[in-house]
């Protein structure tokens, strides 16, 4: 595996499911990275792993629920002020809730709206700001196929994955001159937490690795291409 050494990445959502994987995969790669989740203890015991297997990088963690302003504004600080020169920022975070827009309550869209679309906005503005500056980056935000296939019964959950896709847009334009890229990778129905306690049989969804796998694709570019998206969905079509 090419060695993609001295560089930093910061992945949100790092202790679970697609986060955890590409942690594991990027720590493999040589990279440096940061976890920022919302569990501590889970963040400690995961720094300590990769640590083990990895002594050669550094590793650090943040833990911050992300659907709190005032938590996630310290984070973004954090991110900007002590780590000028972070690489590369994944926006992996996010939460589902499988309601409609018509029966959801306040909590579930002001929750969703947070986690999902605020944060990687706020942190892309932010981290995207350095990035211009040093003339170099990559910004990876993982959406969802249903930023473009809706779900009608989770419904701000679409939306919000619908302006991850707008925002993905609007960056890759502000940044291009600068050298920055800017990607969404956009999984169909993955195996994570939010289908815990499901009867389908685990091989007919996405592996949480196909979608780490994917990052270090992207990743692994020349320095003239970029990948605009890339869509990875079950073999047999979306569960």
């Amino acid at each position: 595996m090419q060695q993609l050494n001295n560089q930093t990445a910061l992945i949100t959502g790092a202790t679970k499911g697609m986060g955890r994987t590409t942690a594991e995969k990027l720590a493999q790669a040589g990279y440096n990275v940061i976890l920022a989740a919302r569990d501590a203890r889970a963040l400690a015991s995961l720094k300590h792993l990769l640590q083990a297997n990895h002594p050669e990088i550094s590793i650090l963690y943040y833990a911050c629920d992300f659907s709190d302003d005032a938590q996630r504004t310290s984070f973004i600080q954090w991110a900007t002020q002590e780590h000028p020169h972070i690489d590369v920022l994944i926006n992996n975070v996010g939460i589902f809730r499988p309601v409609s827009v018509l029966d959801e309550t306040t909590e579930d869209f002001n929750l969703q709206l947070q986690v999902n679309y605020f944060t990687p906005h706020l942190l892309s503005r932010a981290i995207g700001q350095n990035m211009r500056k040093n003339r170099k980056g990559h910004i990876i935000n993982i959406s969802s196929i249903a930023s473009r296939e809706p779900v009608s019964s989770a419904g701000t959950y679409t939306v919000t994955k619908f302006a991850v896709r707008g925002l993905t847009h609007v960056l890759r334009d502000e940044l291009r001159p600068y050298g920055v890229k800017v990607t969404e990778i956009i999984p169909g129905s993955t195996l994570t937490s939010s289908w815990e306690g499901t009867t389908i049989p685990t091989e007919q969804f996405v592996q949480p690795s196909d979608i780490a796998e994917a990052v270090l694709t992207c990743l692994r570019m020349s320095a003239g291409a970029n990948v605009d998206e890339m869509i990875v969905k079950p073999k047999y079509g979306n569960i």
